[in-house]
């Protein structure tokens, strides 16, 4: 996927922007217990803020951490899939609780116990969201705009 910074940094943004949208929209839909044009509108108003936090952890923080975690299981010689399906599973391990904890302190009542449960809510959608949709997306749009020749 990326090979150079700039790209790794759109790669970032895209992916960033993307899984924050579709995570606020899942969380607002269970605050009111409904999803209607409301709720897609609604998420917008939480985007300018946590799409940036995500985009900086990831890009400094979380993808090194990572890419450390997913080779202590793969091999770079392993099928590039499945070194992608590792490095997006580690990256949802980690950002979960951590992007749910700041939507705590931003968002909730911030506890312990609030904490727990909303990551608890959250990483479920966070994995199933990011390897069936999110994932294969954003990648689909990074090759569009970042065409390569085989």
């Amino acid at each position: 996927m990326p090979k150079t910074k700039f790209e790794n940094v759109i790669f970032t943004a895209i992916m960033a922007t993307i899984m924050v949208y579709g995570m606020i929209v899942y969380n607002v839909a269970l605050a009111t217990k409904t999803v209607e044009g409301a709720t897609f509108l609604a998420a917008f108003h939480e985007l300018p803020i946590m799409a940036p936090i995500a985009f900086v952890l990831e890009l400094f923080v979380v993808g090194k951490m990572a890419r450390y975690l997913a080779f202590k299981v793969m091999k770079p010689t392993d099928r590039k899939e499945f070194i992608t399906y590792a490095m997006s599973i580690c990256i949802c391990c980690i950002m979960c609780p951590v992007m749910s904890l700041i939507a705590t302190f931003l968002f909730k009542e911030p506890s312990f116990g609030t904490w727990i449960k909303t990551w608890a809510l959250n990483f479920p959608m966070a994995i199933c969201y990011q390897m069936f949709y999110c994932g294969p997306l954003v990648r689909l749009i990074f090759r569009c705009i970042f065409r390569r020749n085989k």
